[in-house]
């Protein structure tokens, strides 16, 4: 006697609300997490076993699609599912949609092809070439197969010396079905000797792993006093514990390229690295270690928090302020608040590493919430910086420059004693605005209410926020007047045009996202700036992370006040952190370094930090600002935005949603207003802000206040909880 299907439900990586039922075959074994294929409509799709034991039943059994099959894959680890759920809940984002950044890798499902791969014979002869020998002598377990090319890069010999010893019969083919694995880091691998304070905080983070729960520790250090290879050594700890697989998280993984290379030299190989500008097949393979427990360290970029660790010991979240952690589309999240809960429901510990915490991060060390660590003296004899404002109200900018005498004359002597500098602003291209200066009129982009930033490579103006670009005009598009279009305003490509004439025999690097797009990239800047081939080096916010280059001596911040303005509650944090940063790549050796900052405002209280070094009381003066007004960390604020191409629909929208807001004393609605980003990729945007109490359940409020709104058609709503930019 057949027995009866059973109902299953089953999650699809797409933009809806929960799962689907489907029936499954009793003799089919099947578990929660298990990946399946079933038919949507017409089509057939990959999703994942949700729940085995549906609750009530909306639809009847007779009504439902038997599933198509079950992948061979490893199910999904308990604890992801968890924290999709809880991501999909805290975000108020469709439970589908969160699914989908767990799986969304090109080809995943594919079943994986047979390749050759190649090991080393036991019995090789005595002679061999200098090449064959450079092979044969490989530190690497000699029965791991691997291709043809890794043998040769790591043995620094051309495929040809391979393929002789395969012709020769001293390596044998060998068939494997998948990937090559990824070499494994040695947790034995000898580390740099560290200072007794650097011990300490080690200890405590070795002993952290080793007790095998979840604790949260701030690592605080300021900038050069060798928090990386504190972390390196709980790193170590952890891979002594048999399949345990460390995840780090970096604010941009292509920027990493010094990171990944002291990681090789402390470990011996390279972890394994997951971000978005992977090939495809690079994303498959990586998706596929993880999921088989054979990657034992993964870094990469937010996005690697859902990929499918088997078992995590240990989450380490470096350059923790950074605000790149924050996802600012689809799936609205903090990367590093997320690595907590993250670490929570892995139960393992998780390290917040950083010279200038986030406020919220520090005040959870205070409560006692996060164990907390520092490191207050700069690793070996180098010492900090000392930091200068200059008063640009005193020494005034020439028509066209940038840079004022006493920040010259120091660049000036710098380069006499054959030091490098750096000059920091945090802006693109070569000017942020070009207009008519007979008649004023502004390029801007037709998709979004923004200026057109001008780059001179190509002689073109782009739009950073939706990449529209076009030739620049020799005729103004308003006054049809000749050649009567200028720049205004420096990006870092008109300082490094300053500097250049300034300085003719130079040699400049301009580091930018705009110029640099890849780690191969950032690695040939980083080698020639470490080789001294560079004098100045020019960089917007990327030159900030945690680089070390010891002949840098002096910075130069073109413009301290840039970011100080506008309405974001951080605006004054988040400076302080990047200038912060960018002073601490000065004199990180045994040359003593400088820091001047040009500025309008030397009495604002992030330049009385700077100068004075008290960090402290800055933050505490934040803390009390914050307080007293209830914003994060001391209330809860979110953000509704409203878009869509028609712009009657998103502001009925947006007053209908306004004109249903929960009543509630401890609930503030702002808005709506048009946002001041109010036109982005062709979409009118309108946005509400929601500030609330820190008792108030703000998901479920929001959650059934927008479930009751009707949104007119082709109109779209996005909640961004905890929002950290105001476009």
């Amino acid at each position: 006697m057949s027995l009866e299907p059973r109902r299953i439900q089953v999650l699809l990586p797409l933009p809806l609300s929960g799962p689907f039922d489907y029936l499954a075959d009793r003799s089919t074994p099947l578990t929660a997490g298990d990946f399946v294929t079933v038919p949507l409509g017409s089509r057939i799709l990959q999703g994942v076993v949700w729940n085995m034991s549906p609750g009530k039943n909306e639809v009847a059994a007779d009504k439902l699609k038997p599933i198509a099959g079950k992948l061979d894959l490893p199910p999904l680890p308990a604890s992801l599912m968890t924290f999709i759920d809880w991501v999909a809940s805290y975000t108020l984002s469709p439970l589908g949609a969160v699914l989908k950044m767990a799986v969304s890798v090109p080809r995943v499902f594919d079943r994986a092809k047979k390749k050759t791969f190649y090991r080393l014979v036991s019995d090789l002869p005595d002679k061999l070439t200098e090449g064959r020998r450079a092979v044969a002598t490989l530190d690497v377990p000699k029965d791991i197969p691997m291709a043809l090319k890794t043998w040769a890069e790591l043995a620094a010999v051309g495929e040809g010396v391979v393929r002789g010893m395969v012709k020769a019969g001293q390596m044998i083919a060998v068939e494997v079905m998948g990937d090559e694995p990824y070499p494994e880091p040695d947790a034995n691998h000898p580390g740099p000797e560290l200072s007794p304070e650097q011990q300490k905080a080690a200890r405590h983070m070795q002993e952290m792993v080793l007790a095998h729960n979840f604790k949260p520790v701030l690592l605080e250090g300021i900038t050069g006093s060798g928090k990386t290879e504190v972390y390196f050594e709980a790193i170590a700890e952890a891979l002594k514990a048999e399949g345990g697989q460390i995840l780090v998280l970096v604010p941009e993984i292509a920027l990493t390229a010094q990171w990944l290379a002291r990681f090789e030299t402390r470990f011996g190989s390279a972890p394994v690295v997951w971000h978005s500008e992977l090939t495809p097949a690079s994303r498959r393979r990586s998706w596929w270690a993880v999921v088989n427990g054979s990657a034992r360290v993964i870094v990469g970029a937010r996005s690697a928090l859902f990929l499918p660790f088997q078992d995590l010991k240990l989450i380490v979240v470096d350059e923790e302020h950074s605000g790149t952690f924050k996802q600012e589309d689809g799936v609205m999240y903090h990367g590093r608040d997320m690595a907590v809960v993250r670490a929570m429901q892995a139960n393992c510990p998780v390290i917040l590493a950083s010279a200038t915490p986030s406020l919220e991060t520090i005040l959870n060390a205070e409560a006692g919430k996060y164990d907390w660590l520092y490191l207050g003296e700069r690793h070996g004899t180098a010492e900090l910086p000392d930091m200068t404002a200059i008063d640009l109200r005193n020494h005034k900018l020439s028509t066209g420059t940038w840079l004022s005498e006493p920040l010259r004359e120091a660049l000036a002597k710098n380069l006499e004693c054959g030091e490098q500098s750096l000059l920091y602003l945090n802006r693109r291209g070569y000017a942020p605005l070009t207009l008519c200066r007979t008649c004023g009129h502004r390029m801007e982009c037709p998709h979004c209410s923004a200026w057109l930033v001008e780059h001179r490579k190509g002689e073109r103006l782009t739009c950073h926020h939706c990449g529209f670009s076009c030739g620049k005009p020799n005729v103004c598009p308003e006054c049809d007047n000749k050649d009567t279009m200028v720049a205004c305003g420096p990006g870092v490509e008109r300082v490094a045009e300053e500097v250049s004439e300034l300085f003719p025999e130079a040699r400049i690097a301009v580091m930018a996202s705009d110029e640099i797009s890849s780690p191969a990239q950032m690695r040939q800047v980083i080698d020639s700036i470490e080789r001294h081939e560079v004098d100045f080096i020019i960089g917007t916010q990327i030159v900030t992370k945690g680089y070390h280059f010891p002949m840098l001596t002096l910075v130069g911040v073109v413009d301290a006040d840039l970011g100080l303005g506008g309405g974001d509650p951080r605006a004054a944090e988040r400076t302080w952190q990047q200038l912060e940063q960018v002073a601490g790549r000065a004199g990180r050796a045994e040359r003593p370094g400088q820091v001047f900052f040009q500025t309008y405002s030397p009495g604002h209280p992030v330049m009385r930090a700077l100068i004075s070094g008290d960090g402290q009381e800055f933050l505490e003066q934040e803390a009390q600002a914050r307080e007293l007004q209830k914003l994060p960390p001391f209330g809860k604020l979110a953000a509704i935005i409203i878009s869509g191409s028609d712009y009657n629909g998103v502001t009925k929208t947006a007053r209908r949603i306004s004109a249903l807001a929960p009543k509630d004393k401890r609930i503030t609605v702002l808005g709506p207003v048009p946002a001041p980003m109010s036109y982005l990729r062709g979409k009118h945007r309108f946005r509400l802000l929601v500030k609330a109490e820190k008792p108030v359940k703000l998901q479920k409020t929001m959650g059934q206040w927008l479930s009751s709104c009707a949104l007119e058609r082709g109109v779209y709503i996005q909640v961004d909880i905890d929002p950290y930019s105001f476009f």
